[in-house]
């Protein structure tokens, strides 16, 4: 008698749990009005509606850096009723990251209400899409710059299945991106593939994805990054030089200014890692790319330092400058991470 009321108890308590997640994703609430565990939603309740925030990390590091750890908080407080989806290849379906993990970053993130960390593998994710056929005939250990052009590849077919915000995990939320359909220009004429949106199966990202095979060519750094987007741009639109603050659209898709990621050209980097006498107010500016693959010298942020980055953290990811910036203050140095 026992475990047949035990048994009902569970299919009760399943329907509940069933019901209350249709009527999360109607009321379009799921992470302000419903206290579930993450660890009942899988990547397609989290992913369903193409609004998620998506970063990726093609290496297998499990724990990451002080810089990727604020480019995922800062996209969680800004983006607070939307999904932040942090994409791990070294990660396995037995891992689970709790808010107790001895990996402090994880710890921090996890606790985040939007925050979700999911692996992938990347046959599995180019399946149904022209990138998978390529990736079967790649040979990775012979590419140079395999680690950039895998994650090239994964970004376009994630936006491609799933559709929402694709960031670098150097890219600092400042306040919301307002429009669906964009890529963002690195300068006048030239795209980025750092950050861009569009909704799932979108037959821009299909002829990217076709492009980044036509045209594989590894070899040349950004070929199937910035370069493949600025190729498909250009294939659709007359572009033209940028004038005051004005975005550009074509096709319907925005390409948006340069100064709404890039205020700080990538020449001009190091001045992320200075004191300013007066910071800069940002108020063009959606994100904040911090260049940090130009950072070959490995520039650290330090507590106290009142550098722009310091600052930046301080005010976009406190909880990763409390717990990995302040927390390890002595050997409070910041490891890099790959970005574009």
């Amino acid at each position: 008698m026992l475990k047949e009321i035990q048994i009902v108890l569970y299919f009760f308590f399943v329907f509940v749990f069933a019901m209350l997640y249709e009527l999360s994703l109607q009321s379009g609430c799921i992470f302000s009005c419903m206290p579930i565990s993450k660890r009942f939603l899988t990547q397609e309740d989290v992913m369903s509606q193409s609004r998620s925030i998506i970063f990726v990390e093609t290496t297998d590091r499990l724990e990451p850096p002080p810089l990727v750890s604020c480019s995922v908080e800062s996209a969680a407080r800004i983006y607070h009723d939307r999904p932040v989806v942090f994409f791990m290849k070294g990660l396995n379906n037995n891992t689970w990251m709790e808010s107790n993990s001895t990996y402090p970053a994880f710890s921090l993130l996890s606790a985040m209400k939007n925050v979700f960390i999911f692996t992938f593998q990347m046959e599995t994710l180019f399946q149904g899409t022209p990138l998978l056929p390529w990736y079967h005939k790649v040979n990775a250990t012979q590419e140079k710059h395999w680690v950039h052009i895998s994650s090239d590849a994964s970004r376009l077919a994630l936006i491609w299945k799933y559709g929402g915000i694709y960031m670098d995990t150097d890219v600092i939320s400042i306040r919301p991106i307002p429009v669906t359909n964009f890529l963002a220009a690195q300068a006048s004429q030239f795209a980025s593939n750092g950050i861009f949106g569009f909704p799932h199966h979108h037959w821009f990202i299909w002829d990217c994805m076709k492009d980044f095979v036509q045209n594989y060519n590894g070899r040349i750094w950004g070929n199937q990054g910035p370069l493949l987007m600025t190729r498909r741009l250009r294939a659709l639109c007359n572009l033209t030089n940028f004038h005051n603050v004005e975005d550009q659209s074509c096709k319907n898709i925005s390409f948006l200014h340069p100064r709404r990621f890039y205020p700080i050209p990538y020449l001009a980097w190091r001045q992320y890692y200075r004191v300013w006498d007066t910071s800069p107010d940002f108020n063009d500016s959606y994100a904040l790319h911090l260049w940090n693959f130009m950072n070959k010298e490995h520039k650290p942020v330090v507590a106290g330092s009142n550098i722009l980055v310091e600052n930046l953290y301080k005010t976009y990811c406190p909880t990763t400058y409390k717990d990995l910036i302040q927390g390890t203050e002595g050997s409070g140095h910041m490891q890099q991470n790959k970005t574009e």
